[in-house]
């Protein structure tokens, strides 16, 4: 099948080069001419694992071509995803002025029977104001609305597009469900879930609003934890145990980023007050969400003796989570910030999100961005790993020991071997435990 999608970025670029591989003719749509140039040359302006290996594969299949002209583009498509940004707006509800750009721009593109489906994560009733939009503009077209929501985890998007748990599709006519096979026909039917437009929008937003639940609910039981003597990885373990629970997002650690669950939650929340529903269980875990911050840099404090001005502080990982260059919402961005508020001089690392650090950090002079980890640790006061990429799970004691003469470790992902640190000497402290 032919298909289009509009808008370049993560979600758009993922879908795109993943449908391709999977057998589908797509051109990926974009305004910036730049990215585009760059993305017909193979280059990924994205960190994403295997991203840029797997679009090599269907460029060299011809299954996928990158423009920046929407008319060409659309002419001879069958399904086109619209896959742009929907950015947080000031009152916390989603920004919906590039999904309603592309879809005026698109009803005055279309000339016949078309599939047109929001890929973007957008709040319920975005895809009866897109049918309201395409019927003010044009009575007459012949295109059919619908929803499909992406459930792509950055560091493993090209897994979960290729291993879904489930496909949520939202459309309203027999026609448009038939499209939908066809394009997930690589799938077996039954990851198909079929279902109204405002329910599939609302699925989204209530996926992420649980999961972001179970990191605030794993997050305060570390606290408690550590205040009356419990151990959290046992704890953990033995709740992830319950089939009805599963083991997935009870990692404690210093809160919940990236660019989906703190903006979806502050978007359902948004589309509840409109309608006047209370969601005061999604409320508190914002709140809680919030406080994780001060919390940890209290550890961080205690941890080198009540001092931070002018302490050392390798700071180990600048991304919201392992795996991407991601640094939107990021728990260690927001704990670097508060600690070169308070003076402390910090040597930060991180396999992939050094540039985008640098940007968001620029305003200070009191922090050093190194490519080389063990730089990073050199001559530290003291050692705290905020994001748990494997490089740090697997850190070198014996070498650090030569480094520096800091033996104060504050690992926030609890992704160390707490005997061995200790074995070697060093001063260790976790989430969740009161033997740190």
């Amino acid at each position: 099948m032919k298909i289009t999608i509009i808008g370049s970025g993560y979600v758009g670029l993922v879908s795109g080069i993943c449908l391709a591989k999977i057998g589908h003719q797509v051109i990926c749509l974009d305004n910036d001419q730049t990215k585009i140039d760059k993305l017909n040359l193979g280059q990924i302006p994205i960190f994403e694992p295997q991203l840029k290996e797997l679009l090599s594969e269907v460029k060299s299949q011809d299954r996928i071509k990158f423009s920046s002209n929407l008319k060409e583009s659309v002419k001879d498509a069958k399904a086109i995803f619209i896959a742009v940004g929907t950015p947080q707006d000031e009152d916390g509800s989603a920004d919906l002025s590039y999904v309603l750009n592309v879809a005026k721009e698109l009803v005055q593109n279309i000339k016949d029977e078309k599939l047109v489906i929001t890929k973007s994560t957008v709040p319920a009733g975005t895809g009866q104001k897109i049918k309201e939009l395409f019927l003010e503009i044009n009575p007459n077209h012949k295109a059919s609305i619908a929803s499909n929501p992406e459930f792509l985890r950055e560091g493993f998007a090209i897994e979960d597009f290729m291993n879904p748990d489930r496909i949520v599709i939202g459309c309203e006519d027999q026609k448009s469900k038939e499209v939908f096979k066809e394009i997930y026909n690589y799938f077996t039917p039954e990851k198909l879930v079929f279902c109204d437009i405002i329910t599939a929008e609302l699925i989204k937003y209530a996926s992420n609003s649980f999961l972001a639940t179970k990191i605030s609910f794993i997050n305060e039981m570390a606290d408690l934890c550590e205040i009356v003597g419990g151990d959290i990885k046992k704890l953990s373990q033995a709740m992830g145990l319950d089939s009805r629970i599963g083991n997935k997002f009870l990692n404690p650690g210093p809160g919940f980023g990236g660019s989906c669950f703190p903006k979806d939650i502050l978007a359902i929340l948004n589309v509840a007050r409109q309608n006047n529903v209370d969601l005061s269980l999604i409320e508190s875990v914002i709140s809680s969400n919030q406080s994780r911050i001060d919390k940890m840099v209290k550890k961080i404090k205690k941890a080198s003796g009540g001092n931070i001005p002018d302490k050392k502080i390798s700071l180990l990982g600048l991304a919201f989570k392992a795996n991407t260059d991601d640094i939107r919402y990021s728990p260690a961005i927001a704990i670097a910030t508060k600690l070169l508020e308070q003076k402390a001089i910090i040597q930060a690392h991180d396999p992939e999100a050094i540039k985008n650090s640098k940007k968001e950090l620029k305003e200070f002079n009191n922090i050093e961005f190194f490519d080389d980890l063990y730089l990073a640790i050199k001559d530290c006061d003291i050692i705290v790993i905020t994001t748990e990429w494997n490089d740090y799970k697997n850190l070198d004691l014996d070498k650090i020991k030569q480094l520096t003469n800091s033996r104060i470790i504050v690992d926030l992902r609890n992704i160390l071997d707490s005997k061995l640190a200790k074995s070697k000497g060093f001063d260790y402290s976790s989430i969740g435990s009161q033997n740190n």
